[in-house]
């Protein structure tokens, strides 16, 4: 199997849709998925989400399958906290050295325990993603054990998700075994984005997600749109 990771195209937050440049983010990859195929969409149920998803099944006559599981709604009441200076955000937002440094790159399972992360309760919030996830990878022919998927049912389906930033990031924490706290503070999605994993169907019944591409933006580009990392870099 091979999943897709998308992250929405630019949002308008204030209507939960997609900006008129966020619409040309989302035709474009649509685009993208039409040249190299795509069997089953799923979505989160937030109209930013829903709207980039609707560009790519109507192109290829796709039924979106909603998974409230992977609403940014869930993943913020899990996953923001109260800043020093009274405002609420997602931790991940805080300065890289904050959650990445001598003193956390080793805590591994206790990541939770990390100065940065204090303000949630980090371990209850990922464990009940990790649940989620179990549940939505078994409807695909995966039943997670321990660190690896026991393949109980061959899947060479090509799905797409389309979901958000702080879910798609702890969710591919996840999916990789990298604590988040350290992904959080290594990686990014901007918008449109798009990640790849292979659920390779091995002869032994067992299978790991193996990333192949993270955060890919090469269909802005092919159709010469202009590209400014979450609005806020160029490069």
């Amino acid at each position: 199997m091979i999943l897709y990771v998308i992250r929405h195209g630019d949002p308008d937050y204030s209507t939960d849709t997609l900006t008129p440049k966020g619409k040309l983010q989302a035709q474009a990859l649509a685009k993208r998925l039409g040249v190299y195929g795509v069997d089953v969409v799923y979505s989160s149920p937030l109209g930013r989400a829903r709207e980039t998803a609707k560009a790519t099944c109507d192109l290829l006559g796709l039924e979106c399958n909603i998974e409230p599981w992977t609403s940014e709604s869930e993943a913020w009441e899990r996953f923001a906290g109260i800043m020093p200076d009274g405002s609420k955000s997602w931790v991940f937002s805080q300065q890289t050295t904050v959650l990445k440094n001598d003193e956390t790159v080793n805590l591994g399972e206790s990541w939770y325990k990390a100065k940065g992360l204090q303000m949630i309760d980090g371990k209850k919030g990922y464990d009940e993603l990790i649940d989620a996830s179990d549940k939505f990878l078994y409807k695909l022919g995966y039943e997670r054990k321990g660190s690896v998927y026991k393949i109980i049912r061959p899947n060479n389906d090509k799905v797409a998700l389309f979901c958000h930033q702080g879910f798609g990031l702890t969710w591919m924490s996840h999916l990789l075994q990298i604590p988040p706290h350290l992904f959080w503070s290594s990686f990014d999605m901007s918008h449109s984005s798009f990640s790849v994993f292979e659920f390779k169907n091995n002869s032994d019944g067992l299978t790991t997600p193996k990333c192949l591409c993270l955060s890919d933006n090469s269909h802005i580009y092919k159709e010469g749109l202009p590209l400014k990392y979450n609005n806020m870099l160029e490069f």
